[in-house]
C-alpha cells in the first residue's frame, strides 16, 4: 500500500511538472525577461547620449524591463560597434548606430567587422540636420552667394570639421564637390572647439550640429545659410534646405538601433514596435524638436536600406577625396 501510494504520488508529481513545462519554457524564453543594454560609442553629454537617455526610460516602460545606457567611447565609435557585434544575438545588447558607422566603413580599411554584413538593423530613431553656418565677416547671406565668393577666392575660406572622417568633414567635402569650390579644411578634436573658433573668426565656414549653433545664429554671432537635411528643421525654420540650392545634397546624422548578426526576427519585431511607439510620444517629439532633430519611425527593412545607401554614398566621397584616418 505504501509502495502503491508512493508510486501514485511520484507519478502525479511528474505529470503535474510536465504539464507546467511548456509554461516554464515560455516564461524563460519570452523577450525581454531581463534588462536591455543600449550601447553608445560616444561620451556622456553629446547628442547621441542625450537622445539615448531620453528614450531609454520610455522604451523600458514598453518593454517591461529597464533599458540601461552604456557609454563606450573611443576609436570613432568602432570600439562600441565591435563590442556589440561580438555579443550574443539575443536582443539584450544593442547599439545606437549612427551615420558614423556608414562613414567608417570606407575610412577604415582594416576594421574587425563588416557593418552591413554583421549588423541586424532593428529600428531607425532620428534624423539630425547640420547647419551650414559662416562667420559674419563672410560676405554671403545665401548658399549661392557663398559659392560665388568661394569660387572668386579659391582656398581663402577655412572650413572647420570635428575631425577627419567626421560627418561635418564629409559634409564639407560633399559640398565642395557638388558646388565646385576650394576651401581649406581645418580639423578639430570635436564640434565644441570647431564652433568656438568659428565664433571667434579663426575659421569662416562650418557644417555644425544644429542644437549648439542655434543661439549663436539667433544672436547674430554666426550666420546660418541652410540646413543639410532634405527638409527644413523646426529649430531653424527660416533656413532653407541646402538641396534647394544644390539639388541632391543631403547629409543626415541619423541614429538607429542595431544588434549583432542573426538576432531572431520576433525579438527584432518587439524592439521595433517599442521604438516606433516611443517615437510617437508627444513629450519625446517636443524635446527632439528643441534639439533640432526629427523622430523617424520605420521598419527594420527601411533602416537597412538607409544604412546601405549611406555606406555607398560616403564610400564614393571618401574615395574621391582620399580621406584617410588620422594617425
Amino acid at each position: 500500500m505504501n509502495c502503491t501510494r508512493r508510486h501514485f504520488v511520484q507519478t502525479s508529481a511528474a505529470a503535474i511538472a510536465a504539464s507546467f513545462c511548456p509554461a516554464v519554457t515560455l516564461a524563460e524564453t519570452a523577450y525581454p525577461s531581463r534588462p536591455v543594454r543600449l550601447v553608445l560609442g560616444f561620451p556622456v553629454g553629446g547628442l547621441s547620449d542625450i537622445a539615448a537617455r531620453l528614450l531609454a526610460p520610455r522604451l523600458g516602460e514598453r518593454l517591461g524591463q529597464p533599458v540601461i545606457v552604456d557609454n563606450k567611447p573611443g576609436a570613432v565609435t568602432n570600439i562600441a560597434t565591435d563590442w556589440v557585434l561580438r555579443s550574443q544575438a539575443d536582443g539584450y545588447t544593442v547599439l545606437m548606430a549612427t551615420v558614423l558607422n556608414a562613414i567608417n566603413a570606407s575610412v577604415y580599411d582594416k576594421l574587425p567587422f563588416n557593418f552591413i554584413r554583421d549588423a541586424t538593423p532593428i529600428a531607425s530613431i532620428l534624423d539630425a540636420a547640420f547647419v551650414l553656418e559662416v562667420h559674419p565677416s563672410v560676405p554671403a547671406t545665401t548658399v549661392a552667394e557663398l559659392v560665388a565668393y568661394a569660387k572668386a577666392h579659391p582656398g581663402k575660406l577655412a572650413v572647420a570639421s570635428a575631425g577627419v572622417g567626421s560627418p561635418e568633414h564629409v559634409a564639407s567635402e560633399l559640398f565642395k564637390m557638388m558646388a565646385g569650390v576650394d576651401m581649406l579644411h581645418v580639423t578639430y578634436k570635436g564640434s565644441g572647439p570647431a564652433l568656438t573658433d568659428l565664433v571667434a573668426g579663426q575659421v569662416q565656414v562650418y557644417f555644425g550640429p544644429v542644437a549648439p549653433s542655434v543661439e549663436y545664429i539667433k544672436s547674430g554671432r554666426l550666420r546660418g545659410l541652410a540646413v543639410t537635411t532634405s527638409r527644413r528643421t523646426q529649430a531653424l525654420p527660416e533656413l532653407p534646405a541646402l538641396a534647394e540650392s544644390l539639388p541632391g545634397f543631403e547629409v543626415s546624422a541619423w541614429h538607429g538601433l542595431i544588434g549583432p548578426r542573426n538576432v531572431p526576427a520576433p525579438v527584432v519585431q518587439v524592439l521595433n514596435k517599442a521604438v516606433n511607439e516611443t517615437l510617437h510620444d508627444q513629450a519625446i517629439q517636443a524635446r527632439f524638436a528643441d534639439l533640432g532633430i526629427t523622430p523617424v519611425a520605420g521598419s527594420p527593412e527601411d533602416f537597412r536600406a538607409l544604412i546601405v545607401r549611406d555606406t555607398e554614398k560616403w564610400a564614393n566621397v571618401v574615395r574621391t577625396v582620399g580621406i584617410k584616418p588620422e594617425a
